[in-house]
């Protein structure tokens, strides 16, 4: 593949001076695109049994292009991304607008060759063309899987991780599911999108071996290629069944924690919440908010008064034109209160809450962060 590519970039620099010998001749040199230069030449989905499968088929680089061409609507993680202000770490930095963009030209002097291209050059052409031109993909691997006995059951729980290729993440993204979960999630799945799912594989059920190696190991691999094909489709990837799926019992499981006390447990699991929203790309929904509150409170209550702020000042620019939001005036006092606290500048907040204040919302009367969360249904 890598051949493949430097052949092609050779290719295209040796045409761009040719052209431009013909126009010091006289002869006008004709425009080429070069956002075509690169291709992801995989074809439908992996099959690999020893590793994480990921969906890269063709039918989504059509749609990925038709809506990046087009510019009406953008797939769900990547508007996340660009207009929702997706940051993989809290409190960050968030990333620049990705641009599907052509590659730089080379400036070539009078003597000056193709060949003589120095090495560096090269490498940063290839650094910025993949870059530009190749999407991001996230992948599910189970990592592992236990047997499970209780009172009156015995399972499996598969522990997933969800991983964004090309990049290292620094924590991982984490769920654990038994075949239970998963057979809810296809149920519901194929009462609403019936078509989409037709031709989506799941595992049957057995009667009996489920708790062989052999079963559990097949139906990991079945449980990886059921999800990545789940993702590659835009509307199941965007709907509430999916994404509820990955991140709903973590925010249930934190939120009682933050209710009885128990902060530190509660703070783990706001931020592997966090990070699963992250990887799914839905870093502007209300779910997130009320993650970045419980982040907050519990950061504040572990006296991490600086972490806490960080996540103020996320979600206040999440809210930056949300005026109405039930959740804007507890941020902007806790943020103020927090800026005072580590010495940051509380001035626009202050001045947004006086805005508030002057179009009559009853800002004593608003609930706390903490109350907030406490009273929020997670249903």
């Amino acid at each position: 593949m890598a051949a493949r590519i430097l052949h092609r970039l050779r290719h295209a620099l040796g045409a761009e001076g040719a052209r431009e010998e013909r126009t010091h001749d006289g002869v006008e040199a004709e425009d080429c695109p070069e956002s075509s230069e690169l291709e992801d030449d995989t074809e439908g989905l992996s099959t690999r049994l020893s590793g994480t499968l990921s969906f890269s088929g063709h039918e989504e680089d059509e749609e990925e292009e038709e809506e990046d061409g087009g510019g009406e609507e953008l797939p769900a993680g990547d508007a996340a991304q660009d207009g929702g202000r997706c940051w993989d770490g809290y409190p960050g930095r968030p990333p620049p607008p990705r641009q599907l963009s052509p590659s730089p030209r080379t400036e070539w002097g009078p003597a000056a060759r193709p060949g003589s291209l120095l090495t560096r050059q090269l490498q940063e052409l290839w650094r910025r063309s993949r870059s530009s031109l190749v999407p991001q993909r996230l992948l599910f691997e189970v990592t592992s899987a236990s047997v499970v006995s209780e009172r009156s059951s015995k399972y499996v729980l598969y522990t997933i991780y969800l991983i964004r290729s090309g990049q290292l993440d620094k924590a991982p993204a984490a769920i654990s599911r038994r075949y239970s979960d998963f057979e809810r999630l296809n149920r519901r799945l194929r009462g609403r999108f019936g078509c989409d799912m037709a031709g989506i594989a799941f595992p049957r059920k057995r009667l009996r071996r489920n708790f062989t190696a052999e079963t559990i190991a097949k139906r990991s691999r079945a449980f990886e290629q059921f999800l990545s094909h789940l993702h590659s489709i835009a509307e199941i990837r965007r709907s509430p069944e999916f994404l509820e799926f990955f991140f709903l019992q973590d925010l249930r499981a934190a939120q009682r924690l933050t209710c009885t006390g128990m902060y530190r447990e509660a703070l783990a699991t706001w931020a592997n919440a966090y990070r699963l929203q992250d990887r799914l790309g839905v870093c502007g929904s209300g779910r997130f908010l009320l993650t970045l509150a419980g982040l907050v409170v519990c950061h504040q209550e572990l006296d991490q008064l600086g972490e806490a702020h960080g996540c103020c000042e996320q979600a206040l620019q999440l809210l930056e034109a949300q005026d109405s939001h039930p959740l804007l005036g507890p941020f902007l006092q806790a943020h103020v209160h927090l800026a005072w606290k580590v010495g940051k500048d509380k001035r626009q907040s202050e001045a947004r809450l006086q805005g508030l204040q002057e179009a009559g919302v009853p800002l004593q009367q608003q609930p706390s962060l903490k109350e907030c969360l406490i009273k929020e249904p997670l249903e």
